[in-house]
């Protein structure tokens, strides 16, 4: 009975990170550009695939429905975990599995040799859909500093980075692993933004 219990968990574990990274992996801002006639969004700017890049096209619409799409796909893969496997079945657990691997899902996703996005938009989704205030937070967080420096990378670094403060402070404690996990991956994702910040070179918004 041990033995199939096993097995149960292992397949069922087994299935939501390939969903979830299936999922996680859809490049939205590469589909959306070449469908509206834009070309390979990864020869221009950046290079990248997330909404920060699909901007730099001048299409602000485009941007926003790429922004919309890589946060949903985080959200959607975690509230979709959570409906099937409840919190009685270690479902909150699963749940935060799946917005991680959706987020790595979108950070190096098969179908495009493994090189995606940065995850910034993917795991605010996740964090909203784990926990909407603290989601809500680190989105407002990302707002503000977007708006006053003008610098997405340090919007989006900053913003994560405070979540798992707003995980303790909002008593989640149970999500500061979780929250920090994704900071760290987030902050590595993003170690050549850092050092364009650092001299002086980082790419502001809006800018090609």
């Amino acid at each position: 009975m041990l033995n199939n219990a096993i097995i149960i968990f292992s397949t069922s574990h087994f299935l939501i990170v390939l969903l979830a990274y299936l999922l996680g992996s859809i490049p939205f801002g590469l589909i959306l550009t070449r469908l509206f006639g834009l070309g390979d969004i990864r020869k221009f700017g950046s290079g990248n695939v997330g909404a920060t890049n699909v901007l730099r096209t001048g299409n602000k619409m485009l941007a926003l429905l790429t922004l919309i799409l890589d946060a949903g796909k985080g959200g959607f893969a975690v509230l979709v975990t959570a409906h099937y496997c409840p919190s009685g079945e270690h479902g909150i657990d699963y749940a935060m599995f799946a917005g991680i691997t959706a987020v790595m899902g979108h950070n190096f996703p098969i179908w495009t040799g493994f090189r995606g996005g940065k995850g910034v938009a993917t795991t605010l989704g996740t964090l909203l859909a784990i926990a909407w205030p603290i989601g809500l937070a680190a989105c407002v967080t990302w707002l503000v500093v977007a708006v006053v420096f003008r610098y997405s990378s340090l919007a989006g670094i900053i913003s994560l980075i405070s979540a798992p403060f707003y995980s303790w402070f909002l008593d989640r404690e149970d999500i500061i692993f979780f929250a920090s996990f994704l900071s760290v991956l987030a902050i590595i994702r993003h170690h050549e933004n850092i050092q364009r910040l650092l001299i002086g070179n980082e790419k502001k918004i809006g800018s090609q």
